[in-house]
């Protein structure tokens, strides 16, 4: 399973940019410089054991070799052609492949060390199964695990594992999100782990007012797991030109974009996704390349964005769940949780008045 997962993304950008090449010489360079990361002897030990050690790193550079020049220039003539100036971004830079760090079992501990020197009571895991050592230091710690999820089988692995709760997030979620929407998803995930063990189950996608979680609650779900509808809060740390964005949008600007990761993940559709949509764009790297290719461009039109620039305004974007078209203001994150539960109990009645009539 993990072996696969890993070849396809790389073996389908492979096939894609021999695809666009206009010669069997240009895309027989790229993969015999693919061949060589992947006969490196810590890519394959990274590959046969995904989870890497302390005593493995990322060759920055190789990492850089594997992204074609296209997708450098790609990404400097948007920027300017929304007036903003980016030469910088004709070169793909090795410090760009700094969210790779984490992925070693020595960065991702380091986080749960800070994590857990603080009294908290909750950490989630967002990808794949919690490692052994994470389940452990939860239960050292008297603190509850939970693990983000998008299919039912994937809720199967994860009780097997031990997980305390499980998140389970459908396609309107934020972020990166399968292809099940939420209504479909809760029924689906509560009756899958009836025979492994009833562990508790947060409803999440889309979920930005009490109703939606007393909807979701009466599919098996025990509460909600929400993350956009603190977006637009006064105590967020989103940009205000985002805040706008979001406070301006519906349900249907929001989309399911590898722009951005290089998998899938729901984020406001901007100048940025819809020239990387465009049939002449270059096709989304896999992780981890795809970042190194989006955020550093991304970063520079986030801080022109906030000084007015109408070019970076357009190209500007921010993860988020189809639940915005419902985030039509910004008020306080304590007024969000008074509506929440406002208006769960005024679903509850209402559901309890149509079983009285």
């Amino acid at each position: 399973m993990e072996l696969s997962t890993i070849a396809k993304p790389y073996a389908q950008a492979i096939f894609e940019i021999a695809q666009q090449s206009n010669s069997v010489s240009g895309w027989s360079d790229f993969l015999a410089s693919a061949s060589s990361i992947m006969a490196d002897k810590n890519t394959k030990t990274f590959i046969a054991s995904p989870s890497k050690s302390k005593d493995q790193k990322f060759d920055s550079e190789k990492l850089v070799s594997m992204i074609p020049q296209e997708y450098a220039d790609f990404r400097a003539d948007l920027l300017e052609k929304h007036g903003i100036e980016a030469s910088e971004f004709r070169t793909i830079k090795p410090s760009a492949t700094y969210m790779a760090e984490n992925t070693k079992a020595d960065g991702a501990k380091a986080l749960l060390d800070v994590a857990f020197a603080h009294p908290i009571k909750l950490i989630a895991n967002a990808l794949g199964v919690p490692p052994d050592w994470m389940l452990q230091m939860g239960k050292d710690n008297g603190v509850k695990v939970a693990a983000l999820l998008g299919t039912a089988q994937h809720a199967i692995n994860q009780v097997k594992a031990g997980v305390d709760i499980l998140v389970v997030s459908g396609t309107e979620a934020g972020g990166h999100c399968g292809s099940v929407p939420t209504m479909v998803l809760i029924p689906e995930v509560h009756e899958a782990i009836q025979p492994y063990g009833d562990v508790p189950i947060l409803a999440a996608g889309g979920i930005v007012t009490g109703k939606q979680m007393a909807a979701a609650m009466t599919m098996g779900a025990a509460g909600a797991w929400c993350g956009s509808v603190w977006l637009t809060t006064a105590e967020s740390e989103v940009p205000p030109a985002i805040k706008e964005k979001m406070i301006a949008a519906n349900s249907s600007q929001t989309i399911r974009s590898r722009s951005r990761t290089g998998k899938h993940s729901r984020q406001l559709v901007s100048a940025w996704t819809n020239a990387w949509e465009a049939k002449d764009a270059p096709e989304p790297l896999p992780l981890p390349l795809q970042p190194m290719v989006a955020e550093p461009a991304l970063a520079k039109v986030t801080k022109l964005a906030e000084s007015g620039h109408e070019g970076a305004k357009e190209l500007s974007t921010y993860w988020v769940g189809q639940g915005v078209g419902l985030m039509n203001q910004s008020i306080s994150a304590g007024d969000v949780v008074q509506d929440f539960k406002e208006d769960f109990i005024n679903a509850y009645e209402r559901l309890t008045n149509f079983i009285e009539d």
